[in-house]
């Protein structure tokens, strides 16, 4: 049995089709075809608005659901960074029922596949009837070299069993962010993920930056705050950026979150880097979070003028109102004068952040044999986004 679906445009996972279209799929939602409209035959289900394959959210923390409203606004990272280490203690039971309500709303506001990070096995039991596809990021941290062992083997404990008990959804190791992990524990990271993809948070406040420049900045104080001695630590004298990426040398593939503060001279730095060692580098915006945490908006016209894989993400519901990618692309747009064309938006939330996760032989856009869900964007005016704009899923 085939679905046949028409709209008023079909944005294939490259570009927003002009003339008419119909895609083709079967009931499972594999794309058979996509065709002319006089070619499709009877049985066409007509919708206005854009036709789009489902969204990709690159970062996500699903088992933080229960945090939402919990942490104020506008604290600066590390504030925020103490408020979540003081209050991520878990619920049980409305713990559990946080993260189902949130697989459902993503799924449902047209969600397919989300790079999610993982500090416990909390998320498993939801993951395990969820209809979306996740990528586990099994967080390590540790900023003191002598706990980084220690810290790594008790994450793969995590890692074994994700992998035991959700061995159709890949997962992960990856460094929490350069504030949080020792040299030790880099270069442990290093050997344990050839080959692999990773994902870190970086440069998402000027403090992390300072941190590195000059052992200086707001860090100081969230250690001293948790008793975390970093005597031993010593300053690169360079961006946060350019002194964690070298640690990764083995054809790893990055997702790199939030970028708020990333210059050119880190791009600069990056394309050197990708040359020498061949590896897929992503850039994970999270605008709704950002501007939760620190209202700062990352530079996304840089990154798109110089051509890097720019993806989005919702962050967590401790640090979002909703972890909606079409509220991302809104945000994006509607905070930068509407400069960014709509089907760049729609390509950084699709096929851009199925090549990062690396499942774009799978979901990104409508080319036969992929199975990308069929989602439906309403409410666009002259193909932009508005505060009106909505998504749903159709398949």
């Amino acid at each position: 049995m085939y679905r046949k679906f028409t709209a008023d445009h079909i944005f294939t996972g490259y570009e927003i089709l002009s003339a008419p279209k119909v895609l083709i799929t079967d009931a499972s939602g594999l794309v058979i075809d996509l065709v002319n409209i006089d070619e499709a035959g009877d049985g066409i289900e007509e919708f206005k608005g854009i036709i789009s394959p489902g969204f990709v959210n690159a970062h996500c923390h699903l088992e933080l659901s229960h945090l939402k409203g919990r942490i104020p606004e506008n604290t600066g990272l590390v504030e925020f960074v103490q408020q979540v280490m003081s209050n991520r203690s878990k619920g049980n039971e409305l713990q559990l029922e946080a993260m189902e309500q949130a697989d459902s709303k993503m799924y449902q506001t047209g969600t397919v596949a989300v790079g999610d990070i993982c500090n416990s096995t909390d998320s498993i039991a939801v993951k395990q009837s969820s209809k979306i596809l996740w990528h586990n990021f099994i967080e390590v941290s540790g900023f003191v070299g002598e706990v980084a062992n220690a810290r790594l083997e008790a994450m793969k404990l995590i890692f074994d069993q994700f992998k035991n008990e959700l061995p159709t959804h890949p997962t992960t190791l990856s460094p929490h962010a350069p504030y949080s992990v020792s040299k030790k524990l880099f270069h442990l990271l290093n050997e344990e993920t050839e080959g692999q993809l990773i994902t870190i948070h970086n440069q998402e406040s000027a403090a992390e930056d300072e941190l590195y420049l000059s052992k200086q900045g707001g860090f100081l104080t969230l250690y001293k705050n948790f008793g975390i001695d970093i005597s031993s630590f010593e300053p690169t004298g360079k961006s946060s950026f350019q002194s964690w990426l070298p640690y990764f040398n083995k054809q790893q593939s990055i997702l790199s979150v939030h970028n708020t503060y990333t210059s050119e001279t880190d791009i600069d730095f990056l394309i050197k880097y990708s040359e020498k060692y061949s590896s897929l580098i992503s850039h994970c915006i999270c605008i709704n979070a950002n501007n939760y945490i620190e209202q700062k908006n990352p530079p996304i016209k840089m990154l798109m003028d110089r051509n890097c894989n720019t993806v989005v993400g919702t962050d967590s519901l401790a640090s979002n109102h909703q972890l909606d990618i079409l509220e991302e692309l809104k945000t994006i747009q509607l905070t930068n004068n509407l400069i960014f064309p709509l089907s760049t938006l729609l390509k950084w939330a699709t096929i851009n952040g199925a090549r990062a996760l690396k499942l774009d032989s799978l979901i990104g856009s409508f080319e036969k044999g992929k199975k990308p869900g069929v989602i439906l964007i309403e409410n666009i005016r002259e193909f932009q986004l508005n505060q009106q704009s909505s998504s749903k899923r159709i398949l």
